[in-house]
């Protein structure tokens, strides 16, 4: 068992649970976005999370998020731009970490410049099941405007296609999913590769939630797209999924280590900003506001839109383990 002494939560978060959440979070979660690093390879700080976060640790971090349930996840390698040398380490570390357990699964971190063959090979050595991609691997001078073909050319999607594998996508460009260009992209690449299944992240980095009311209708009657939540505390951005698609394609996922950070985003106008334990606003003039554990925020926002949406337990159950074990291929025995 890891040891249990690993843990962030402060009793305001532990009250925030048992008040807000023990009757929701369903008694098995698995974690359909989480990162585990290396410490040498990112640039988030590294305390107060242990030098090199692999599976176990994972698993006593996610008892200040959801304790007493049994958890398993789907894993990205957690790396910063400015460590681009240590991608393959990376991509070593969490390969390694996803061989210990049946039930959990790995994406590869891919480069625009990666050729498909190499990383064909790779994948498959490393028994890994997905690709991960990120806006900062663009050339543009922008990135937060790049567009996905800048970061994850057709040749690594036709691949993911022919193995059957996921990609997991983190939109940008200031309207994200309601950005025509974005809308485009995904309209094309999931019609003419079927069998590559695109999970876009952050309910489509539906921060600001409007974006995913203005967006997601375009993308209606696509069989090969699904959503993880993954740190996104706005209720409307997973609303909007359940609505346009059905609770089948909506994944649960912490987003570790944001998931550990203190505060949430807020929509605002048309974009949305950061509140972290830093910012300026806790000291209300009404009341003395204590921040607790973005995944925990999050939670709370999942648990809104179920109920807005009148979703019943099996259909919370499927949100936090069935829909990610079938897209997984994770047995029930697992």
């Amino acid at each position: 068992m890891p040891d249990a002494r690993l843990s962030l939560a402060r009793e305001v978060d532990r009250e925030f649970f048992a008040r807000e959440l023990e009757s929701f979070v369903p008694d098995r979660v698995f974690d359909a976005h989480a990162h585990l690093w290396l410490a040498e390879a990112v640039d988030w700080p590294a305390a107060p999370f242990p030098a090199r976060v692999g599976i176990a640790e994972h698993q006593q971090l996610c008892e200040d998020l959801h304790p007493g349930r049994r958890t398993a996840g789907y894993f990205l390698p957690g790396f910063s731009a400015a460590h681009k040398d240590l991608i393959p380490a990376s991509n070593e570390w969490l390969a390694q970490q996803v061989a210990t357990r049946s039930d959990c699964r790995g994406a590869f971190f891919v480069q625009p410049g990666d050729d498909p063959d190499w990383v064909q090979a790779e994948v498959r050595r490393l028994k890994l099941h997905a690709l991960k991609c990120y806006h900062t691997m663009a050339a543009s001078p922008s990135t937060w405007e790049a567009e996905v073909d800048e970061f994850l050319p057709e040749p690594l999607v036709r691949l993911a296609d022919q193995e059957g594998w996921c990609i997991t996508l983190h939109l940008v460009r200031s309207r994200a999913v309601a950005d025509p260009k974005n809308i485009d992209w995904i309209t094309r690449t999931c019609r003419r590769f079927p069998n590559m299944r695109l999970i876009l992240a952050h309910s489509a980095r539906g921060f600001q939630p409007a974006h995913n009311l203005a967006g997601l209708p375009h993308l209606a009657g696509l069989d090969n797209l699904y959503f993880d939540t993954s740190a996104n505390c706005e209720p409307i951005a997973h609303q909007a999924i359940i609505r346009t698609f059905g609770h089948e394609r909506l994944l649960y996922g912490s987003d570790l280590p944001v998931s550990h950070f203190r505060g949430r985003a807020v929509g605002i106008g048309d974009s949305f900003v950061w509140l972290d334990e830093s910012s300026p606003v806790w000291g209300d003039k009404h009341a003395q506001v204590s921040p607790v554990l973005v995944g925990l925020e999050h939670l709370r926002s999942l648990k809104w839109a179920c109920w807005s949406e009148r979703l019943g337990d099996a259909a919370v159950e499927d949100i936090f383990w069935n829909n990610a074990a079938r897209l997984f291929g994770v047995a029930a025995r697992e």
